[in-house]
């Protein structure tokens, strides 16, 4: 197996994050391996999946495009934006760093939430996406008014 030089991981998160950007879920997905690791800290107890069916773990490049649709779907496009502050990056492994400011479709709640991404490339595609973001910020704006 050929050992990724930080170059070519850097190369790889970069794309990848270009094309989140260009927000199409198939182009997104192409540079996920057909089998990852993909996780999201999240409260499993408390996860009421219904608001947010986007957040779960996943496991295949089918289950990364899904994850961008229904990423898609539950949020207004046009209020959608994603600072990236640091893309550290040690051989295979890469953690970007930053904020996403987004609006709940069905509550019409703008939110903040900071994140960490942990990414670990191998031949050129993603095989693990571990993401830690500030889940309260994003249970509120889809929680329903009368709790």
């Amino acid at each position: 197996m050929p050992i990724a030089t930080s170059a070519n991981t850097r190369a790889v998160v970069e794309e990848l994050l270009r094309r989140i950007g260009e927000g199409n879920p198939e182009r997104i997905a192409e540079m996920y391996a057909e089998q990852g690791d993909w996780k999201l800290a999240w409260p499993e107890a408390e996860h009421g999946r219904t608001a947010t069916p986007w957040i779960r773990h996943r496991s295949t490049r089918a289950d990364a495009a899904a994850h961008y649709r229904e990423l898609a779907e539950y949020h207004v496009p046009e209020d959608v934006a994603t600072e990236v502050e640091r893309i550290l990056v040690d051989g295979s492994d890469a953690v970007v760093v930053g904020e996403i400011r987004q609006t709940a479709r069905t509550t019409g709640r703008a939110y903040k939430a900071r994140f960490a991404l942990h990414l670990t490339v191998a031949d050129g595609l993603v095989t693990r996406h571990h993401v830690y973001e500030d889940s309260l910020a994003v249970a509120q704006a889809f929680e329903a008014k009368d709790r």
